[in-house]
């Protein structure tokens, strides 16, 4: 608690009054705190990643459809 009166040694200068706020809803973050939200950040965004991946529908042995095909034009036809 470094709250108080403080003098710089000599006698002749004045005394210097100290006050000090204490942060009330601070925590004290150490290394193994940090280093486990940074894990969960990195857990939690390759899970994500895993669900999007899943429910967008990754195509395996892409199926032509109606759309995807075109009509060709025989060349005797192309001009009529």
């Amino acid at each position: 608690d470094p709250r108080g009166i403080y003098t710089c040694g000599t006698k002749t200068s004045p005394p210097l009054q100290v006050h000090y706020r204490m942060c009330q809803n601070c925590i004290e973050v150490d290394a193994p705190t940090i280093s486990g939200i940074v894990i969960a950040d990195v857990v939690a965004t390759i899970f994500l990643a895993v669900a999007v991946y899943c429910i967008t529908g990754h195509d395996k042995g892409h199926m032509s459809r109606a759309s995807d095909r075109q009509n060709l034009i025989a060349n005797e036809q192309l001009y009529q």
